[in-house]
């Protein structure tokens, strides 16, 4: 599988254009998430991977993008101890899904695969194919990130423009 080709690209974009347009999407430019990358990086990293593993599994692709665009959408500096209440990898995907409904209509589906992403770290399950999908992209795309091998890629540079 190449991980990025105009055809999925450009599938890609029409699932997510409208999130991408979203100034709170856009602030997550501003918000390191891992070292080296941005919020905003990761999310479309993690949104581009899922999108990609579900239309190869014959799962909800537009639900795994848009999801996975919105899954870290916290709008808040992870360390930041006043922002969150206790351990950031508890409470982010709460904050993500509370400002992620106030940008979109989010099916049933969407909210659990946002809250679920952390499973087994945070409380919520992922109920179906498609929220552990997205969870697995998440854990993929955060391993790559850790250990930099994101800043080299091609993918990189065609994705967070």
């Amino acid at each position: 599988m190449r991980l990025i080709d105009a055809p999925n690209h450009l599938a890609f974009l029409a699932c997510v254009h409208d999130l991408l347009a979203e100034p709170k999407v856009q602030s997550m430019r501003t918000f390191i998430h891992h070292p080296g990358v941005t919020c905003y990086e990761h999310s479309i990293f993690v949104a581009y991977v899922a999108f990609r593993l579900a239309r190869r599994w014959r799962l909800n692709y537009m639900a795994c993008a848009r999801a996975g665009l919105l899954h870290d959408l916290y709008l808040y500096r992870w360390n930041d101890q006043s922002a969150h209440p206790g351990n950031q990898c508890l409470d982010h995907p709460e904050f993500a899904l509370r400002n992620a409904q106030t940008i979109t209509k989010l099916s049933p589906m969407e909210r659990n695969i946002i809250q679920a992403h952390m499973w087994p770290l945070a409380i919520h399950m992922p109920h179906s194919r498609e929220a552990w999908t997205v969870s697995l992209a998440d854990k993929i795309c955060a391993t790559i990130e850790t250990i930099q091998l994101w800043k080299r890629m091609k993918l990189r540079t065609v994705l967070a423009q």
